[in-house]
């Protein structure tokens, strides 16, 4: 079952040293659209068939799926990192922010020049990007922290540092793959109410992908459930919970119902 949803459209993006706003009554635009994509290897394994899915500015889409069903290829193919091999993929987009399932960080590096990094090879000017990373690292919450190395930081603080450096872009779409599934249940519980925050604050496009369906219904806006290798979108799940989120949502009825579903699918589509 679809639930319909309605979401604000004020979005407020980071630009430069600081925050501006940008309302709009009208529908937001598309950031990301597939078209019946498929993707196929030169060995002749497919990873992807007919996938149709569309992403707008404001649109936090999860997807979900077993292991090997192309959910990462999706990513790819997104950012230009792969071809698809039929199909359509349309980015509007001039700023993409991608999070990898590491946080890639340079260890002779602070957290300062890591933040930095993106900005400073795109060729932006010296003071354009420190007060860019200044403001990323404050609404990534890492004020204080600026000279410390990656060795000096546990896990979830790395992939703030991650975050913030693609959020010195002022991205119209973020592109995360599995970012928080390597850490402990509270440390991604944590990065998931943070995450929830800055998109309520910036209201970019983005696409999520994960192993776990509580973390996608609770992040999400749209949840998108994948079949086993050849991925296809079996299911299609709209969120009906307002942002900003509560932990305390994780343990209500609705979600539970909401989460029952989309592992329903889950398990339908790998079967």
């Amino acid at each position: 079952m679809t639930i319909p949803i309605t979401y604000d459209t004020d979005q407020r993006v980071l630009r430069g040293g600081g925050l501006s706003a940008r309302a709009s009554t009208t529908t937001p635009e598309k950031v990301l659209s597939f078209a019946d994509v498929g993707k196929t290897y030169p060995d002749g394994t497919t990873a992807l068939m007919h996938v149709d899915l569309a992403i707008h500015r404001g649109d936090f889409v999860t997807v979900v799926g077993p292991s090997g069903c192309g959910k990462s290829t999706l990513l790819r193919i997104a950012s230009g990192l792969e071809p698809h091999t039929s199909g359509t993929c349309e980015v509007d987009s001039k700023h993409l922010g991608y999070v990898f399932q590491d946080a890639t960080l340079l260890p002779w590096r602070t957290v300062q020049q890591n933040v930095e990094l993106v900005a400073e090879l795109s060729g932006r000017p010296k003071n354009d990007r420190k007060a860019a990373a200044k403001s990323a690292i404050e609404l990534v919450g890492l004020t204080g922290f600026e000279q410390h190395l990656p060795r000096q930081l546990s896990g979830g603080m790395k992939m703030r540092v991650s975050l913030a450096r693609s959020l010195t872009l002022a991205p119209d779409l973020f592109l995360f793959d599995e970012p928080f599934g390597a850490l402990d249940e509270i440390t991604r519980e944590r990065l998931n109410d943070e995450l929830i925050r800055l998109f309520s604050s910036q209201r970019f496009g983005a696409l999520f992908i994960t192993h776990s369906v509580s973390e996608a219904v609770y992040l999400s806006n749209k949840v998108v459930v994948m079949s086993g290798r050849p991925g296809k979108v079996v299911a299609a799940f709209d969120v009906p919970f307002d942002y900003p989120r509560s932990p305390e949502l994780r343990f209500t009825p609705e979600f539970a119902a909401l989460s029952g579903q989309a592992s329903a699918a889950l398990r339908e589509g790998h079967s």
